[in-house]
């Protein structure tokens, strides 16, 4: 069927971050999906700043620029799930009453405003009924997510712009655990760190939803300008240097290394206590099994995240399984053993990856 005669158009996912654009396109096999283009393309500084957009002529240059020159098959529609920056947005989850849905809906828009630090008519309110996992429930939870309004108009502007037609926009949080969490349920809480670029991203999922999402200042930038400073080499040097010695070497370069870092992997470290420990304090209506309410595992994504050495010294320190996550689990079964992207290349598209999934799932969710 023409693409425009399409009642549920497949699209890309595209991951608009301070710094890149990734482009992914799946398409369908039999019952699974496999790889059909991607790209990452580098964005100059100052188009995009903390996830707001700064110059959007250049960022739709470059949109059409990366789509042009992705690899594998040239992408023809001009459906796409865009992400939306982490950091502007506010996430909780909410108990409400028993309701119809039309009522839930009216409910939850005005209990919002309890906790989202915006007025109501400057964000975009959407929400997910979390079904338990064990027990039923005399309430309903619900997932409220909400953004700036300025911002979310001004990626559709952007968009619309470079000729294309969002089908979904959601914030980056929600793509990554779309590609990490196989089936999207776990029966205990499973933290997940997107070590990217410029910044880095701390979730919680459990059950069938996000629990808690924050950002953490300490990203993949932080670790090459200390080494590049105290090692006296450039920037592209350094990020070398990390690359090929990671924190485990026994080499004498690696060793210099983990002790230029070790202040910045500390910092690194206190944050992920301070929002773990915070999380349980504050973690309810979770209803999971009793022996499963303990975190299960955490996992690594983004650029940052096959840092050698790293997985072992977070597990050391929180007392946690540890290990890289894998971003074709939801995709095909073959590819989770046999990846079509190297490992490391295919974390630093975990965010289009999840975003491309729901591209291509019929009911786009």
């Amino acid at each position: 069927m023409a693409e425009f005669l399409a009642l549920e158009p497949e699209a890309f996912g595209l991951d608009i971050s301070d710094f890149s654009l990734k482009f992914i396109k799946l398409k369908r096999k039999k019952r699974d999906f496999e790889l059909a283009s991607f790209g990452e393309f580098p964005l100059k500084e100052g188009i995009v700043e903390k996830g707001e957009i700064k110059n959007m002529e250049a960022l739709v240059k470059s949109i059409k620029k990366g789509l042009s020159k992705v690899q594998g098959e040239k992408i023809r529609t001009s459906y796409v799930v865009c992400s939306l920056p982490e950091e502007k947005s506010f996430l909780q989850v909410i108990q409400m009453p028993k309701l119809n849905p039309e009522d839930l809906k009216k409910a939850v828009y005005y209990e919002a405003e309890n906790y989202i630090p915006l007025a109501l008519n400057e964000v975009y309110l959407d929400s997910q009924i979390i079904p338990p996992v064990y027990n039923h429930l005399d309430h309903t939870d619900v997932l409220v997510v909400a953004l700036p309004r300025k911002i979310v108009d001004s990626y559709v502007e952007l968009l619309k712009k470079a000729k294309l037609q969002p089908l979904a926009l959601e914030i980056e949080s929600l793509a990554v655990s779309r590609a990490l969490i196989e089936n999207e349920v776990t029966l205990s809480p499973v933290i997940i760190i997107d070590l990217g670029a410029v910044r880095t991203n701390f979730i919680i999922y459990s059950g069938y939803s996000l629990r808690f999402t924050s950002s953490i200042s300490v990203s993949c930038s932080d670790f090459i300008g200390r080494v590049a400073q105290e090692m006296k080499v450039d920037i592209s040097k350094a990020e070398k240097l990390i690359r090929k010695y990671g924190l485990s070497s026994k080499a004498v370069q690696g060793k210099k290394i983990s002790k230029i870092l070790l202040p910045v992997l500390a910092d690194f470290i206190k944050q992920i206590k301070k929002y773990l420990d915070y999380y349980h304090s504050h973690a309810m209506h979770e209803h999971l099994p009793p022996d499963k309410r303990k975190t299960e595992k955490l996992l690594l994504c983004g650029r940052g995240a096959c840092l050698k050495g790293l997985s072992k010294l977070l597990s050391d320190e929180l007392s946690l399984p540890v290990k890289e996550g894998n971003p074709w689990i939801n995709i095909s079964p073959l590819m989770t053993k046999n990846p079509p992207l190297p490992l490391q290349e295919s974390l630093k598209y975990t965010t289009a990856l999840g975003l491309a999934l729901r591209g291509i799932r019929k009911n786009n969710l």
